[in-house]
């Protein structure tokens, strides 16, 4: 990041010395109202005004220290009781201002381009009002205002407070010298951990974003320490889930310095964070060419394959991570996943308890333990998984929702119902709970109330054609024949090859004596599945009543030609 300024601008002095010399004239020399624009780092800013506060013995120097955003600057200043007496005004902390503004588009959902290129999309509250108020400073405060700011912020005036900004008297600029540059690069490059920055508010991510920014767009910055830094800002993006910011940065990055083994890495999980898993697959591939033992590209890498259903390919992978590292906990679980995606359940309960004996407190390798078990059949055995899960994370309402299921399986329809009812007290839009508590409440004959579970479910997905199906079972146990079939035929508008529901629609028929149409619909049942034994017995018992129905017809209109009957 360069800042731009007009062609006079760039012939003022720009270092060390001589760039003091002149803010030191042009304070002396200014009497009264005045517009002095410092460039530097808050630390240099409290060294040039304690440097200028002993140089400039014979003037009233006051310091209006900011700390928190503000919107009206004027008003600040104008309620200092000892306005009238002061003649130079460092003002420090206005980026504040800045920084809760940078915050505020990020919430907005402002792109990238319009977020870092200072945009005239929006403007901070504080440069309207000075905007607003530029003709009140100069009429009313006999003072020269030296607003001390980093880069960033001296752009946002360029841009966003024009008006107020071409009043200036000077702009001086105060770079890092070159050791200090190092060592607060190095600092930051250092410290700078994922889990840290995950643990941050937004506010002092911005703030943290943009020091970066700072330090990458000194002049003395060295191109390695560049490309640090653009990872470190990678990882403060990704830790605020700004992923494509973060691939930006990393594409600056890689232009400086092609074979960063980290940089095709980082920018690979970036890629995998938004979908983009081709191409995140790509650049762990070069990640590996550089460095072939990274565990962590290869780990990766299977996570990407796993998200294309490429299991077969993703278990290679995570077999090369364990082969670097064997107590790779997160490989183990990748490994234990797509064996199960691919109906190797034992094998995958075997990485499951691999991944367990690194790491026995993880509830997600628990829960998936605890599904597989269910597959398996073993729902006691699902259940205390289940629990051991829920020990860890009680909210996990995929967790209780499965514990139902299994619960469920062993006839124990009660206690399923409360586990729904516990995954549903934590995420009410659940589908699947209010599904499977429909089951169980048919399962204990409250079919009212299994209807009214399947209309929720059907709520949220009214395109599930299990849960009409079901939904009309309950109201043919009911009675309510008709509206049953009404609800089959929702199922059989989805999913036509549903030999189950065409066979329900026929004993709905059957039970309204509506014997001809039943037929039909359990020889639909039939055509799809030829081996269901239950629609070829309905069919025969709806063959026999179609018989009995014709015969009593024939009977009784004989009966009545004979006038044995009216």
């Amino acid at each position: 990041m360069t800042l731009e300024l007009t062609d006079w601008d760039k012939d003022l002095p720009s270092q060390g010395d001589e760039e003091y010399q002149a803010l030191i004239r042009t304070l002396n020399f200014t009497e009264g109202f005045g517009l002095l624009f410092v460039r530097c780092s808050p630390a240099k800013g409290k060294q040039l005004i304690t440097k200028v506060q002993e140089d400039i013995s014979n003037k009233n120097i006051e310091v209006l220290r900011l700390d928190k955003a503000v919107n009206n600057l004027y008003e600040i200043i104008d309620n200092l009781d000892n306005k009238k007496e002061i003649n130079i005004l460092f003002i420090t902390g206005l980026e504040y201002s800045f920084y809760q503004y940078e915050e505020c588009k990020s919430l907005m959902g402002w792109n990238s381009i319009d977020r870092y290129s200072y945009s005239w999309k929006g403007v901070p509250p504080v440069l309207i009002n000075l905007n607003q108020q530029r003709e009140r400073f100069r009429d009313n405060f006999n003072i020269c205002f030296v607003f001390l700011l980093p880069i960033f912020a001296i752009k946002y005036f360029i841009q966003r407070a024009p008006d107020f900004f071409d009043w200036r008297s000077g702009l001086f600029e105060f770079p890092i010298d070159a050791e200090t540059l190092k060592q607060e690069s190095s600092r930051i490059i250092q410290d700078g951990d994922y889990e840290k920055y995950r643990n941050l508010t937004p506010k002092e991510r911005t703030q943290a974003i943009l020091a970066i920014q700072e330090l990458i767009a000194e002049d003395n910055q060295t191109p390695a320490r560049k490309c640090d830094l653009l990872i470190t800002l990678r990882n403060l993006q990704s830790a605020g889930q700004n992923y494509k910011e973060a691939i930006a940065d990393f594409e600056n990055a890689l232009v400086i310095q092609p074979d960063e083994q980290s940089a095709w890495l980082f920018r690979g999980i970036a890629l995998l964070n938004l979908g983009r898993n081709e191409e995140a697959i790509a650049d762990f591939d070069k990640a590996l060419a550089i460095q072939a033992n990274d565990q962590i590209a290869c780990f990766f890498r299977g996570i990407a394959l796993l998200n294309l259903g490429r299991n077969e390919e993703a278990v290679t992978s995570s077999d090369k991570a364990l082969a670097i590292q064997p107590d790779y906990q997160d490989a183990w679980y990748l490994r234990g996943y797509a064996l199960l995606n691919l109906g190797r359940n034992e094998e995958a309960i075997a990485d499951f308890d691999k991944a367990l004996a690194i790491q026995a407190n993880d509830h997600e390798v628990w829960y998936l333990r605890g599904y597989v078990l269910g597959k398996l059949g073993h729902n006691e055995k699902a259940i205390a998984d289940f629990d051991k899960a829920l020990a860890i994370q009680p909210d996990k309402h995929q967790a209780w929702n499965n514990r139902g299921i299994a619960l469920g399986e062993l006839g124990r329809n009660e206690e399923a119902i409360a586990d729904f009812d516990k995954a549903l007290a934590i995420q009410p839009d659940k589908y699947q709970a209010w599904y499977n508590r429909g089951i169980a409440l048919e399962n204990l004959g409250d079919n009212e109330q299994a209807v009214a579970s399947y209309d929720k479910a059907l709520a949220i997905q009214p395109d599930q054609y299990q849960a009409w199906n079901n939904r009309g079972i309950a109201l043919r146990k009911l009675g309510r024949n008709e509206e049953a079939i009404a609800s089959y035929d929702k199922a059989l508008a989805i999913q036509p090859d549903d030999y189950q529901a065409w066979n329900n629609r026929g004993i709905a028929f059957l039970k309204l004596g509506r014997n001809e149409e039943a037929i039909a619909d359990f020889d639909k049942a039939l055509a799809i599945q030829p081996d269901y034994q239950n629609a070829r017995n309905n069919r025969r018992v709806a063959s026999i009543k179609l018989k009995w129905q014709k015969l009593t017809k024939t009977l009784t209109g004989f009966l009545r030609l004979i006038g044995f009957i009216r």
